[in-house]
C-alpha cells in the first residue's frame, strides 16, 4: 500500500459515544487520548483535517425530547455537549503538538472561534486541524448533517465516519448473526434499503453534492490513517 495519501483534505465525523469508553457516560481520558493519537497520525501524513464530534456521550437531544423535554431546548443542550467534546479533543491534540482550532456554530467567543467558512479554510491551508462544534447551530439537525454541511463548505474530498461498527450492514450485526456487510454502496441503495448510516437529511445532502462517505471502525488502530492512504476498509458510499 502506498504511503501517499489518497486525499488532501478530509472531514472526520466522530461519535460522542466513542469518547466515553467503557464507563457509559462522559469522557474517559484513555479514549480521548486514543482518538487524538489516531488523528495525529493522519495529520503527520500532511493531510488537511477537519472534525465534527457528536454529543451523545453527554446528552442526546432526541432522547431528551422523547422524555418530555421541548425538542428545541433538548437539541440546544445536545449542541452544547458537542462543544464540551470539541474542547476536550482540542486539548488532547494540542498536547500532541497538533495545532488545532475550535469553531462553534453558536457564538461563544470566550472559548471558541465563531464558524467562518473562509477562516476555517485558511486554518486548513495553514496546516491546522479545525473542529466544528455545536452542530449546525440549529435544532432538528443532527451532527451527521452538520458534518456533511461542513465538508461541503470547506471542500473536503471525502467524509470519514469513524464509529462503533466496522461498516454498513444489511441489518443490525449485534442482533443478527447472518448480517451481511457491504464493501460499497450507492446513496440510492442506502435510501431504498433504509440503511441506518446517517439520517436521511445528511444522506440526501451528501448525495446531492456528490460527497463520498466512508464508514469505518474507530476502535481498530490505524483505521483512519489507512483509509486516508486508500486502503479499502469499512464501507464506501458514493453516487453511481
Amino acid at each position: 500500500m502506498s504511503q501517499t495519501p489518497e486525499f488532501d483534505r478530509v472531514l472526520i465525523k466522530l461519535s460522542g459515544e466513542a469518547l466515553m469508553g467503557n464507563q457509559g457516560f462522559g469522557i474517559t481520558p484513555e479514549m480521548i487520548n486514543y482518538v487524538a493519537h489516531e488523528i495525529a497520525k493522519v495529520y503527520q501524513a500532511n493531510v488537511q483535517i477537519s472534525l465534527v464530534v457528536g454529543g451523545g456521550n453527554i446528552f442526546r437531544g432526541v432522547a431528551g425530547s422523547s422524555a418530555g423535554m421541548d425538542r428545541t431546548s433538548a437539541d440546544n443542550m445536545g449542541m452544547l455537549a458537542t462543544v464540551i467534546n470539541s474542547l476536550a479533543l482540542c486539548d488532547a491534540l494540542e498536547k500532541l503538538d497538533v495545532p488545532t482550532r475550535v469553531q462553534s456554530a453558536i457564538p461563544m467567543d470566550r472559548i471558541a472561534e465563531p464558524f467562518i467558512r473562509r477562516k476555517a479554510i485558511r486554518h486548513l491551508e495553514k496546516g491546522r486541524v479545525v473542529i466544528f462544534a455545536a452542530g449546525t447551530g440549529n435544532p432538528y439537525f443532527t451532527t451527521d448533517t452538520a458534518a456533511v454541511l461542513r465538508a461541503h463548505e470547506t471542500k473536503a474530498q471525502i467524509l470519514f465516519k469513524a464509529t462503533q461498527v466496522d461498516g454498513v450492514y444489511d441489518k443490525d450485526p449485534n442482533a443478527h448473526s447472518d448480517a451481511v456487510k457491504f464493501d460499497e454502496l450507492s446513496y440510492m441503495n442506502v435510501i431504498e434499503r433504509q440503511l441506518h448510516v446517517m439520517d436521511m437529511t445528511a444522506i440526501s445532502l451528501a448525495m446531492e453534492h456528490d460527497l463520498p462517505l466512508q464508514v469505518l471502525d474507530l476502535h481498530q488502530e490505524d483505521n483512519i490513517l489507512n483509509a486516508v492512504l486508500g486502503q479499502k476498509l469499512g464501507t464506501r458510499i458514493y453516487n453511481n
